[in-house]
């Protein structure tokens, strides 16, 4: 079992920055795909990035369009921890962000996750 932990968010005026947090417990994630998921009240959750296993300059990524050159998602292994690095932040960005594992390869689909944190709100507004 995997215990995922989120911090970091917060309230930030448009164009700010943020640095997420995500900490693994339980096991080691070294062999996990981990990934970063957002949503609003209404709507799907969604996926901002996600990181393959591999935590050096070799790690395959993926953003969504809306983040890309904004949002930068790394890897820890040693310290079971996960980062979203969120800057130039845009009121569309307000959410409750989530951390997400899982044990395979990266996939942009939430269903694919079996491990979750409890989510930390963003907000980003004037």
């Amino acid at each position: 079992q995997v215990q995922l932990v989120e911090s970091g968010g917060g309230l930030v005026q448009p164009g700010g920055s943020l640095r997420l947090t995500c900490v693994a417990s339980g096991h080691s994630i070294n062999d996990f795909a981990m990934a970063w998921f957002r949503q609003t009240s209404g709507k799907e959750r969604e996926i901002v990035a996600n990181i393959d296993w591999n935590g050096g300059a070799a790690a395959v990524k993926y953003y969504r369009d809306s983040v890309k050159g904004r949002f930068t998602i790394s890897r820890d292994n040693a310290k079971k921890t996960v980062y979203l690095q969120m800057n130039t932040l845009k009121p569309e960005d307000t959410a409750v962000y989530y951390c997400a594992a899982r044990d395979g390869y990266s996939s942009r689909s939430q269903s694919d996750y079996h491990y979750w944190g409890q989510g930390t709100q963003v907000s980003v507004s004037s």
